[in-house]
């Protein structure tokens, strides 16, 4: 299957991105915040439907819609003080809204559907250059804010105490979030996304005896899932997305049902 570029810059893309995705996916499930990546996923949507209207660069769209979603969420937690799942469902109801009213204004309906599970194997030009860049922006802010976003992934009271600006911080990070939502979306589909955010980082916690192992962990099971998933698709012809997610699936339950039966076994 590397005897076609596509193939083999739907690996490198996907590649990078299975190593930037987890980095910010480990965060947001410690933080119990793992619907965020379905609400950004969605506000996304909208950009991409903006960006096609306008005749402009969809992936601009859904970046510029998912910042602004990002900075909707720290006011309405802000608001809501204690009851901060409220911010995501809110705007994630916004964002399928929205994205419901621009689908009508679409001219080829059929190019906002490729945009719902990605097309991986399809991108090219300046959405590869684009989904380089921000990927290893992502990849270094990740690894410059480690010690923050560590802190605020479990006690953002602790984290206040050791001397972190948690409000300055938590900002940081949901931009960062929105990123890579806004990007994932274009690359792999805005309704899987979220998949990639937290299927990995589930798997990863059966094993993980610490965060940094956690995260090595869901990188490597991210991998996993991406180039699994973008073989097998070749191999049998079946959507590239889906099969992805699928994989990942796959994998999760691999790792799940031997450490089940080991438990049940040291029970008895």
């Amino acid at each position: 299957m590397f005897q076609y570029e596509f193939m083999r810059n739907a690996f490198i893309i996907g590649g990078i991105l299975a190593v930037a995705i987890p980095l910010i996916g480990v965060v947001i499930v410690f933080k119990h915040m793992s619907m965020i990546g379905d609400a950004l996923s969605h506000v996304s949507l909208s950009g991409i439907a903006l960006g096609l209207i306008l005749n402009v660069n969809p992936l601009i769209g859904a970046i510029v819609m998912a910042l602004i979603a990002t900075l909707s969420i720290q006011i309405i937690q802000n608001r809501f003080g204690k009851y901060t799942e409220l911010a995501i469902a809110v705007i994630m109801s916004f964002g399928i809204g929205l994205s419901a009213i621009l689908m009508g204004f679409v001219d080829n309906p059929a190019n906002f559907n490729s945009f719902l599970f990605g097309s991986i194997v399809a991108i090219g030009g300046s959405d590869n250059i684009l989904a380089i860049i921000l990927s290893i922006v992502l990849i270094i802010a990740s690894i410059y804010f480690y010690r923050q976003f560590f802190f605020i992934a479990f006690d953002e009271t602790s984290a206040h105490f050791s001397g972190i600006n948690v409000k300055r911080t938590n900002i940081i990070f949901l931009i960062l979030t929105a990123l890579t939502v806004s990007v994932a979306s274009r690359i792999v589909g805005a309704l899987i996304v979220s998949s990639l955010m937290v299927i990995p980082t589930a798997t990863a916690m059966q094993v993980g005896k610490s965060y940094r192992q956690t995260m090595y962990y869901a990188i490597l099971f991210s991998l996993m899932s991406v180039w699994g998933g973008l073989a097998a698709s070749y191999t049998f012809d079946i959507a590239p997305g889906g099969t992805i997610v699928m994989m990942g699936i796959l994998i999760l339950l691999a790792v799940i049902i031997p450490t089940a039966i080991k438990h049940r076994l040291k029970s008895y």
